[in-house]
């Protein structure tokens, strides 16, 4: 199993960014799946999550109404968009994929891609 984010960069505050992550070696559109961050000396985070159909959404407080997930299962993908960028959103980010429920919760994940670095300038 692989899960490739890409999409990281360097952005100003205010500015935005879509991440990407493409999956391989599994159904896709059979997982769940997720994104979260780690920033530097921080403990890992949940950011957001979307259900295998597409149809549910979950985020967490912090990134709510300026960041949001979607997924293309034709194309085995999960994206996420995020406005609105603060400093405060520095961190490398993360793509997971689950079968299970509980998607706030990092260790119910299964397979975790490489992490991509997003860094926001006050």
């Amino acid at each position: 199993v692989q899960l490739q984010a890409c999409g990281g960069g360097l952005v100003q505050a205010g500015g935005s960014l879509r991440l990407s992550c493409a999956a391989s070696g599994l159904t896709f559109s059979m997982y769940n799946m997720g994104w979260f961050r780690q920033a530097s000396g921080k403990e890992r985070e949940f950011v957001a999550a979307i259900n295998w159909r597409g149809i549910s959404t979950t985020y967490a407080d912090s990134v709510t109404g300026r960041f949001t997930i979607s997924r293309d299962n034709a194309k085995n993908t999960v994206y996420l968009q995020m406005n609105a960028l603060k400093p405060e959103d520095t961190a490398v980010y993360y793509c997971a994929a689950t079968q299970r429920s509980y998607l706030r919760d990092y260790s119910a994940y299964h397979h975790w891609g490489q992490g991509t670095l997003v860094t926001v300038s006050s």
